[in-house]
């Protein structure tokens, strides 16, 4: 039987830790890195986490799209979504009539650029829930969850995503399936909206200490309020009461470092338009307001550039 030939593509934490539990009897997993390209060719990328230590060895490592020996019949994205990268351009050589596209990323409205390259492609969207952050290169250390949802965009199931999502349940991995996506992206962006930013504006908080201060946490229930008034207006509603099961979510579970927080700590660019700046974008275009996205954005965006003036000077 032909083995499922995937290829990941971006081979930082979530990259290495789902591309590693896509690796199956039945399957072929290969990589295309940059930073890690050394690494990942000579003995693979090793994964720290709480539920059992693991390797992922592609069985290819390439440099660029048009190095991949076969056509594969999956294009696993995990990168940051960034204003530099050209998603469509790096994967394209690789891209093959068969192929499908996932793209397991943060932000909302993510899809359309990559969606208007590939027409004829079918593109899934995929949502992670994980604690995982890369410790130093070619190591990442995963402590909670590790969760996907996926579905066709912009809406449905086909199978060619049921049988990813089959190799991952396989594999341990918590796979759901869903026939709305988008609704998905704009539940986990009422968290992201408001936990990511807070917590690299509020001195460098964990998940806890942001819903444990009176203050903070009421500024984290108006941001969640203004994403909930959003996704409203996008046909995405959402009931009020995902907010409180997340404050008593966070407040329960192990304190951890947000993914911007990580990414900020370690002087890496800041997911900052994909989580608000998108949204923003949304919120002007339907007339809504939304005072306190619009202040966290302005105020990364002002620290962005603070710390490019000190970092050249």
């Amino acid at each position: 039987m032909k083995k499922t030939e995937i290829l990941i593509v971006g081979t930082g934490a979530v990259g290495s830790y789902f591309g590693g539990k896509l690796v199956r009897e039945n399957t072929r997993v290969s990589a295309l890195c940059r930073s890690d390209f050394d690494i990942a060719r000579e003995k693979g990328l090793e994964i720290q986490s709480y539920n059992g230590d693991f390797v992922f060895k592609p069985a290819e490592v390439v440099r660029d799209a048009a190095d991949l020996s076969v056509v594969p019949d999956y294009i696993v994205v995990c990168l940051k979504v960034l204003p530099d990268i050209n998603i469509a351009g790096m994967i394209k050589d690789a891209v093959g009539p068969g192929t499908a596209i996932v793209l397991i990323q943060n932000g909302i409205n993510i899809e359309k650029a990559v969606a208007d390259a590939f027409p004829d492609n079918e593109l899934i969207s995929g949502i992670a829930f994980i604690a995982i952050s890369r410790v130093q290169t070619g190591i990442a250390r995963h402590t909670g969850s590790g969760k996907l949802i996926l579905g066709n965009y912009p809406r449905g199931v086909t199978d060619k995503t049921k049988l990813l999502a089959d190799i991952w349940l396989n594999a341990d991995v918590p796979c759901d399936l869903s026939e709305k996506v988008t609704r998905e992206r704009w539940q986990k962006m009422v968290w992201n909206a408001a936990f990511n930013p807070i917590s690299v504006l509020g001195g460098r908080a964990d998940t806890l200490q942001m819903v444990d201060v009176p203050e903070s946490e009421k500024l984290v229930r108006q941001v969640m309020k203004e994403v909930l008034a959003l996704a409203k207006a996008t046909g995405n509603e959402l009931q009020d009461e995902l907010i409180e099961g997340i404050i008593d979510r966070n407040k329960k579970m192990r304190p951890f470092k947000t993914s911007m927080l990580v990414d900020y700590e370690m002087g890496r660019p800041m997911e900052v338009d994909a989580i608000l700046g998108n949204a923003i974008s949304i919120a002007r275009e339907l007339k809504i307001n939304v005072p306190r996205l619009e202040s966290l954005f302005g105020l990364l965006k002002l620290q962005d550039v603070v710390k490019k003036t000190r970092d050249s000077s």
